[in-house]
Formats: C-alpha cells, sequence, structure tokens
C-alpha cells in the first residue's frame, strides 16, 4: 500500500477497496483537533474565534491549518461575511455530517473502555 501527499496508489484501491476505504476515511481524519472540530460543529455554525476558544491552547497556525483541510476535503463549508473586521463562520457540509456517525461510535467505545468505565 501506498499513501502519499498525491493519495493513494491505483493497485491499493482497485485490489483492495475495503483497505482503501478505511484509508481514505482515516486520512480525512488525520490531525490532532479534526475530531474535535467536527464535534463542537455538530449542532450549530460557528466562527473562528469559537471554535479556538473551544479548543484551549491550540495555535492560530495550528487551527488554521486543520481547518483549511477539513474544508479541503468538503466536510465542512467556510464563509468569509465582508465587514470590518471580517467575520468568518465555519459549518458542517452533507459530506461532514455523514462522519458523525463514525465519531458517535468513537465516543461509544471511549464510554465503554476508556480510563473511567
Amino acid at each position: 500500500m501506498r499513501v502519499c501527499n498525491d493519495g493513494f496508489d491505483k493497485a491499493f484501491i482497485d485490489e483492495k477497496r475495503d483497505m482503501y476505504a478505511i484509508a481514505f476515511t482515516q486520512n480525512v481524519l488525520s490531525g490532532r483537533w479534526k475530531y474535535f472540530i467536527l464535534w463542537y460543529l455538530k449542532g450549530d455554525t460557528r466562527r473562528y474565534s469559537d471554535i479556538k476558544n473551544f479548543l484551549g491552547g491550540l495555535s492560530q497556525g495550528s487551527l488554521t491549518k486543520q481547518l483549511k483541510e477539513l474544508e479541503k476535503d468538503g466536510v465542512i463549508k467556510r464563509v468569509v461575511y465582508s465587514e470590518v473586521p471580517p467575520r468568518v463562520e465555519y459549518s458542517l457540509t452533507n459530506k461532514g455530517v455523514k462522519l458523525l456517525p463514525i465519531l458517535e461510535k468513537m465516543e461509544d467505545f471511549g464510554k465503554e473502555f476508556g480510563v473511567n468505565s
């Protein structure tokens, strides 16, 4: 299997479609903060500053990188309002909403088998 910046090796996609599907999803969600960003956006449209405050000590650069990757993958939508100062809001796309059951299963697993279970 070959996974690189350009995507997945064509032979891998053709020969191991089930593993490719898992690897593709993992690639979309890879990043320390993406799970938390998606979870925070699940119920509402949020402003950049709200997301930053929710995540605590995350640097602006790290948050911006994670948001850009999620937007590039079509999981979140970014809307910039031409105001002074500019207002930027993020929300889940339909594709992003389809990831929520995965996060819910992760939550269930953590509740059942986590430290305080």
